[in-house]
C-alpha cells in the first residue's frame, strides 16, 4: 500500500474543516497535514482535535501554506516520507470523499499527476463564480497555446507523486500555485491526468473571488505565471 499524505492550506475555515477531515477516507491516508495561514478563528484547534497534524505557516499565501506543508514532509525521516502527496481545500466545496478516484491514476495506472476537474464533474449551482469559470478557461486555453497540454480546470484538489513534486521545485506562495504546478508538470512532461470532481458551494466566504481585489489579484497573477515559464 503506498503511503499517501494530504496538505490543506486553511484561512478562517473553523465552520468547514472538521467536515473534511471528517470525510476523507478511513485507511487511505497516512498523515493529514492542515497548514494554517494566520486564521483568527479556532481553525487549529478544530483541526488538532480531529488528529490532523496542525502547521502555523504566518506569512499570508495560498502558495506559502503549501511550501510549509511540503518543508514539513521533506523533513521527515525518509522512510517516513509518502509516495503520493494530496492537495485539497479546507473550505468544504470538494468532496473529499472522492480521494481514492483521485489517487488511483497514480497507484494503478502509473501517473505522475493527477487533477480533480470541475469542469468534467458535477458542480452545484453557484458554486463557481462567473469569474473563476472564465478564468478557468482563459488559463487552461493560454496553456494550451504556449505548452501545448490540454488541461480543462486549475482545480485545488489533486495528487501527484511525492518525488515528482520535489522535482517541480514548487516556488509561488500565492494565487498562482495551482497553475505553476500545472506549467512545470507540463514542462518536465509528466505522464498526468484528469478525473472528474464534484463541486459544490463552499462553506464560508472566499478569500478570492469573494472580492473584487481579490478576483483581480488571481486572475493576474495566473496570467503572469502563464507568461513567466513560457
Amino acid at each position: 500500500m503506498q503511503k499517501i499524505n494530504v496538505i490543506i492550506p486553511v484561512f478562517n475555515e473553523s465552520g468547514s474543516i472538521g467536515y473534511v477531515l471528517r470525510d476523507i477516507p478511513a485507511g487511505w491516508v497516512d498523515e493529514i497535514i492542515v497548514v494554517n495561514n494566520g486564521s483568527t478563528d479556532d481553525t487549529a484547534e478544530v483541526a488538532g482535535k480531529q488528529g490532523a497534524t496542525v502547521l502555523l505557516e504566518e506569512t499570508k499565501g495560498y502558495g506559502s501554506a503549501c511550501l510549509k506543508g511540503i518543508e514539513y514532509i521533506k523533513n521527515k525521516p525518509t522512510a517516513l516520507q509518502p509516495d503520493i502527496v494530496v492537495f485539497i481545500d479546507g473550505d468544504y466545496s470538494d468532496y473529499p470523499g472522492q480521494l481514492p478516484e483521485l489517487v488511483n491514476p497514480i497507484i494503478k495506472e502509473g501517473y505522475d499527476f493527477v487533477i480533480g476537474s470541475r469542469a468534467l464533474g458535477k458542480r452545484e449551482r453557484g458554486s463557481m463564480a462567473v469569474q473563476q469559470v472564465f478564468g478557468n478557461w482563459l488559463a487552461t486555453t493560454l496553456i494550451r497555446w504556449f505548452y501545448r497540454v490540454q488541461y480543462t480546470d486549475l482545480g485545488p484538489f489533486r495528487a501527484i507523486k511525492w518525488q515528482k513534486l520535489l522535482e517541480l521545485g514548487m516556488r509561488d506562495r500565492n494565487y498562482g500555485w495551482t497553475v505553476e504546478m500545472q506549467i512545470k508538470a507540463a514542462k518536465q512532461k509528466l505522464k498526468f491526468t484528469e478525473i472528474p470532481v464534484d463541486y459544490r458551494k463552499r462553506i464560508g466566504k472566499s478569500k478570492v473571488t469573494g472580492t473584487i481585489k481579490g478576483t483581480i489579484m488571481a486572475g493576474y497573477k495566473i496570467i503572469t505565471t502563464i507568461f513567466k515559464y513560457s
